[in-house]
């Protein structure tokens, strides 16, 4: 089992933008020869999401006493980031193909059900929604905190003056 993981890990590819990365032969293949400079070989660290967090998700569904060998982890890691990669890619096409250069989560969503993952992508759209909802929220809540400190300010200065203006001293002088 571990030398299919071993071959796959040497026959994995990252497609970006039209220039394919090898995980192990050391060159990229390009329409365009001066990008290869630019963007050289990716790293197995870079285009893989960290063991660790890939184990602590997996370890959140399964029963408290239940163990993940190394080899499954590292299964599903490679699968998890082919994953990404495979949606990611898909999403920056459409943005590409739209001249924008920010991939957002519509363009992921788009992508999910491109990519006949539908039972991914409703879910993730109603999420998305409410993130954006509560974002809206905390913005609105930060500028109303704003706008009651500037009040309280307002308002002491005009205690102040008032103040003064019955012979009170200042004490700013």
């Amino acid at each position: 089992m571990s030398d299919n993981i071993a071959s796959s890990q040497q026959a994995f590819n990252i497609k970006y933008n039209s220039i394919t990365f090898s995980s192990t032969s050391g060159t990229s293949s390009s329409s365009h020869q001066h990008h290869n400079q630019d963007y050289g070989v990716i790293k197995e660290q870079d285009r893989l999401l960290p063991i660790a967090n890939v184990g602590r998700i997996m370890k959140q569904i399964l029963p408290t006493n239940a163990k993940i060998s190394k080899e499954a982890k590292e299964t599903m890691q490679e699968c998890v980031s082919e994953f990404i990669s495979f949606v990611t890619g898909e999403a920056s096409d459409k943005c590409h193909k739209e001249k924008r250069k920010t991939v957002n989560g519509d363009d992921i969503c788009w992508a999910l059900a491109t990519l006949g993952f539908d039972d991914y992508a409703e879910p993730l759209k109603r999420y998305l929604h409410k993130f954006r909802e509560l974002e809206c929220e905390k913005a609105n809540n930060q500028h109303n905190n704003n706008n009651r400190v500037i009040s309280t300010t307002t308002n002491n200065n005009n205690l102040i003056e008032k103040y003064n203006s019955y012979g009170g001293e200042d004490d700013e002088d």
